[in-house]
């Protein structure tokens, strides 16, 4: 078992962490902030919308995909300013939140599926997940064009992409397992299928290594746990607090970032600046493009 340590302080919830082009980019949900962050934990804005932000990818022209998280819609930056690529309301049930994009420019997009912060507040994490409304996990493609990519998820969070472009991995963060979709030409999705049960972890944000192995982000306790197809521990990385997102990255792609905060209700999150980066150094490296 693997100590993290701090990188960078002085968050309130990040979200969404992808390595791109030499750094760490995450949002921030009550900032209401995109930023990145350099190997030695510098960090920069990158952008500042009017809602919360979440999961962050990239077209395969560049331009920068940011979950718009209130609104339900996913923004695209383009050299002229910030333009809704898709608008998710009509399938969304509740606030958007993480994303993977393909090498295609497809999005992937979860959502809570109901009022989370409230369900906890009153029935606790045990009664959420005893019962609990279902949520559709949304496929946008390049175009824009919003379709159903499956009904009936536990809360679609954090997901990947294998680098054959041929599955999808989620994580059912209520369900508390990971969740596979083959992945068709046109990004249809089929096949579904238990990726591997996490025991009593509820799967936030997710990344893949070159074994094929899924590190998650355990958002009820403090650590991140690393996955093998069937649900093997591979390894545990141990957080100072709650773990809500994970990323690979770094030189060699073997550096673990993670996200953490006191709490993911919003009342506590946002009321002071107490989340932080972790990181560590692992064995194997990332996939780092999903």
């Amino acid at each position: 078992m693997t100590r993290a340590t701090a990188i960078a302080e002085g968050l309130y919830f990040g979200e969404g962490p992808r390595w791109h082009d030499g750094r760490l980019w995450f949002s921030d949900f009550y900032d209401h902030a995109v930023r990145s962050m350099d190997a030695n934990g510098n960090v920069r804005t990158e952008l500042e919308i009017d809602d919360q932000p979440s999961g962050l990818g990239w077209l395969p022209d560049g331009r920068l995909l940011v979950v718009s998280m209130h609104r339900r819609q996913v923004l695209r930056v383009d050299a002229d300013g910030v333009k809704v690529h898709a608008d998710l309301s009509a399938l969304a049930t509740f606030h958007c939140n993480d994303m993977v994009v393909d090498r295609l420019g497809r999005a992937y997009v979860g959502n809570f599926g109901f009022d989370l912060d409230h369900a906890l507040r009153t029935r606790g994490v045990e009664g959420v997940l005893a019962d609990h409304p279902m949520a559709v996990l949304a496929r946008v493609d390049p175009d824009g064009s919003v379709h159903t990519a499956s009904t009936e998820m536990h809360f679609p969070n954090g997901s990947v992409i294998t680098p054959d472009g041929k599955t999808l991995v989620v994580a059912e963060t209520l369900a508390l397992r990971l969740t596979a979709f083959d992945i068709a030409a046109d990004g249809a999705l089929s096949n579904r299928r238990v990726w591997a049960p996490v025991g009593m972890r509820a799967p936030d944000g997710i990344c893949l290594d070159r074994n094929g192995h899924v590190w998650i982000a355990n958002a009820i306790g403090p650590e991140c746990v690393l996955f093998a197809p069937g649900g093997e521990i591979v390894a545990i990385v141990e957080t100072d607090q709650p773990c809500f997102a994970c990323a690979l990255g770094g030189s060699d792609g073997k550096t673990l970032y993670m996200l953490t905060a006191p709490s993911s209700v919003g009342d506590i999150a946002r009321a002071s600046r107490q989340g932080r980066v972790l990181c560590a150094t692992v064995e194997t490296a990332g996939e780092v493009h999903a």
